[in-house]
């Protein structure tokens, strides 16, 4: 089976159930920008992650699949697919609880950066926001589920935990900003 099939060198491409959309359309956008994301992880996964770092974002790398393929399905409750729940938000607080208690606590707001683990996490949280911008965008076009704003929005929180987890376990300071 070849790579390319030419089916998108007009500018459109199709979703799940055969619709074709425009490769600008907001949708394509959430759904890209979750890709990108995960392969921000994948990125950070090369990298010498403490064995919870790994087993961390190997669960979130499976879970932006789940979440990638429900964008990219137009009317998601006819179809029949995976869908992300309460069940991995929750998986993704009690991780951010436990990393947490490892951690001292802020006591002012931090500059992204550290280890380049460390770095690219902060780098992944600001592809997360940006995943959940575009995702509640297309919520207000069309439907989405919401639990897939809400797992956005903790694996964000979970990503800038993980950054200062993993930063303290290779011995780098966070560095706190200082206002003018």
């Amino acid at each position: 089976m070849k790579i390319y099939t030419k089916k998108g060198d007009l500018g459109k491409t199709a979703l799940f159930g055969g619709t074709k959309t425009d490769k600008s359309d907001i949708r394509i956008n959430a759904y890209g920008t979750v890709d990108e994301l995960n392969s921000a992880i994948g990125l950070i996964l090369t990298y010498d992650l403490t064995e919870t770092g790994k087993n961390i974002l190997n669960r979130v790398q499976n879970d932006l699949f789940v979440i990638g393929a429900d964008l990219a399905t137009p009317n998601p409750e006819k179809a029949k697919i995976d869908r992300i729940g309460k069940q991995q938000i929750r998986k993704l607080e009690e991780t951010i609880d436990i990393m947490e208690e490892e951690l001292n606590p802020l006591k002012s707001f931090i500059l992204p950066g550290g280890s380049p683990s460390g770095a690219h996490l902060h780098f992944a949280r600001t592809v997360c926001r940006r995943a959940e911008r575009e995702t509640v965008a297309l919520s207000n076009k069309d439907d989405v589920h919401p639990d897939n704003i809400v797992y956005l929005n903790r694996l964000s929180d979970l990503l800038f935990v993980l950054a200062r987890f993993e930063n303290k376990y290779c011995g780098e300071e966070e560095t706190p900003w200082k206002p003018r």
